[in-house]
């Protein structure tokens, strides 16, 4: 968190100074009780209508690979079907040059959607880092506002928060404090998204997608 302390004493005199001397000191301040929040903060990145505006917009920037991607895996469904269909009907060598061009085009399909995917990813991180960063100094002024010392992150998989009451998500409450400052506006119904996705390809007898 970024917080700073800040300690000063001041004496104001040399009679406070021998004041302060001959008295034992007071016992320090005992802390006040601690107000702690909870957020599912990559969900209020990801919900923000900036974020919603922002990864829509790089998963149209995909689809036009995503389509290619799926045109060339209906390719190679379509000529291993053939090819399993023609059976003894072609030679052996006939076979095997079939075969061969399939494995050419599974091998480029299995190389476009790996580069793919790996380009998207790259993006989708560079997009939510950018945000991320915004939606954090919003959570933490209205942190400070509200007087919470602590705010613990329930998106992560190894959160250590096993139980949080309603009344101490904060979630909701800074998308709605960020989406003010940003100004921009919620994206039409039924056109928001969580969170964008990769490529998916369906090639026969190719490596699931991740």
């Amino acid at each position: 968190m970024k917080r700073s302390l800040a300690l000063i004493l001041t004496l104001a005199s040399g009679f406070a100074l021998s004041a302060a001397a001959q008295t034992p000191a007071a016992p320090a301040a005992a802390p006040g009780p601690a107000k702690i929040a909870v957020i599912a903060f990559q969900v209020a990145v990801a919900q923000t209508n900036e974020g919603q505006r922002n990864f829509a917009d790089l998963q149209k920037k995909y689809d036009p690979k995503r389509q290619q991607l799926k045109t060339l895996s209906d390719e190679v469904d379509s000529l291993t079907k053939q090819l399993q269909a023609a059976g003894d009907k072609l030679s052996p060598a006939e076979q095997q040059s079939k075969a061969s061009a399939i494995d050419i085009k599974k091998k480029q399909l299995d190389r476009d959607f790996q580069d793919t995917q790996t380009d998207f990813n790259q993006e989708m991180q560079d997009v939510y880092n950018a945000l991320a960063s915004k939606v954090y100094d919003v959570m933490q002024s209205y942190a400070e506002l509200k007087g919470y010392t602590l705010v613990l992150d329930v998106s992560q998989q190894q959160s250590p928060v096993l139980y949080a009451s309603t009344a101490t998500n904060i979630t909701k409450e800074i998308i709605d404090a960020y989406n003010v400052k940003s100004g921009i506006p919620a994206p039409p119904a039924g056109a928001g998204v969580d969170a964008p996705k990769p490529a998916t390809r369906t090639a026969p007898r190719a490596p699931a997608a991740h």
